[in-house]
């Protein structure tokens, strides 16, 4: 899947935890230096907002109106 903001994505809207989790963590492991990954869930990834911080990762987060919250996180 690709997307219009990255061709980096991983959609977990349908994934139970911790797959949310694994994929986005893979994913991060093979991304570039200013690299940009978006993630796609049905609710709002508290704790992997501070795993992002501590692992100095910036991030964006946008809720559509279909209620998908798109996490487009930067390496």
């Amino acid at each position: 899947m690709s997307h219009p903001k990255t061709p980096h994505v991983v959609d977990a809207r349908y994934m139970e935890p911790p797959g949310p989790f694994v994929a986005t963590m893979e994913m991060l492991d093979t991304l570039k230096e200013g690299e940009k990954m978006l993630l796609l869930l049905f609710r709002e990834p508290h704790p992997l907002y501070k795993v992002l911080r501590q692992n100095g990762h910036d991030y964006e987060t946008e809720l559509l109106p279909d209620g998908t919250f798109e996490i487009l996180i930067s390496r």
